[in-house]
């Protein structure tokens, strides 16, 4: 196992380009990949496709990791990984769509992967439709499409006295650290001014991008950027 000096030795290294840095890396969190492949195994896909899903997650982590986040990288990459092997459910799903549609989902997602890998940062929705010679309006159907329709929050009838949602019905997975751990970035959260709450809200407990969250805010994706590294600054300090 790498130390946490070691890990961010290579993440420098691999940002540079050093493949043993990436294998060291990769190698390493292998065990991370497979323990979160393996939550979806009967998802109806084969457990070395998750596996090969998620490791795309971790590359994604790789690139983007930036230490001054203060926290280790494995945290950081476990997201990645999951939003990797979702993302991927999500468009090979019970809904269907029209199959140009579909070969424009799969035509933006490598586009995506790929501009990530050698910029860093997501590309925005005007670069992905000027790089495929397609509507910007094409591209957010294309991205809405892979999204299920189904919400946790839909009240369910199981014959019982009491209507319950579906988000009621799913057995917790939670530890007692992980329920003090919640409560406590919850604290943290409610502390920010509306704006700023909505913001990381839509970030990273919707799985909004940056450009879907300047729509709704009615803001440009630069100000996003810059508006959500104040505010995880802001976090990090009140949580020392």
């Amino acid at each position: 196992m790498l130390t946490v000096e070691e890990t961010k030795y290579h993440l420098r290294k691999a940002k540079q380009g050093v493949e043993e840095s990436k294998e060291a890396l990769i190698q390493n969190n292998l065990l991370l990949v497979k323990s979160i492949a393996y939550r979806f195994r009967n998802k109806g896909v084969d457990l070395e496709d998750l596996i090969s899903l998620g490791s795309v997650g971790l590359m994604k982590a790789i690139y983007n990791f930036d230490e001054k986040y203060e926290v280790r990288f494995s945290t950081y990459a476990v997201p990645m990984i999951l939003g990797e092997i979702k993302r991927f459910l999500r468009d090979d799903g019970e809904i269907k769509v029209s199959r140009i549609i579909k070969t424009q989902y799969r035509a933006i997602t490598k586009y995506v992967e790929d501009y990530l890998v050698k910029n860093g940062v997501e590309p925005s929705v005007e670069e992905i439709a000027t790089a495929l010679n397609i509507s910007g309006d094409d591209v957010v159907l294309a991205l809405d499409s892979s999204k299920r329709p189904v919400s946790l929050y839909e009240s369910i009838d199981d014959g019982e006295d009491r209507a319950q949602t579906l988000i009621e019905k799913l057995p917790s997975q939670e530890t007692e650290d992980d329920r003090v751990d919640k409560l406590y970035v919850k604290s943290l959260i409610n502390t920010l001014n509306e704006r700023d709450k909505k913001l990381i809200i839509l970030r990273y407990f919707r799985d909004k991008t940056q450009g879907e969250v300047a729509k709704i805010l009615g803001v440009s994706q630069v100000q996003v950027s810059r508006l959500e590294s104040k505010i995880l600054k802001k976090l990090k300090e009140k949580s020392k």
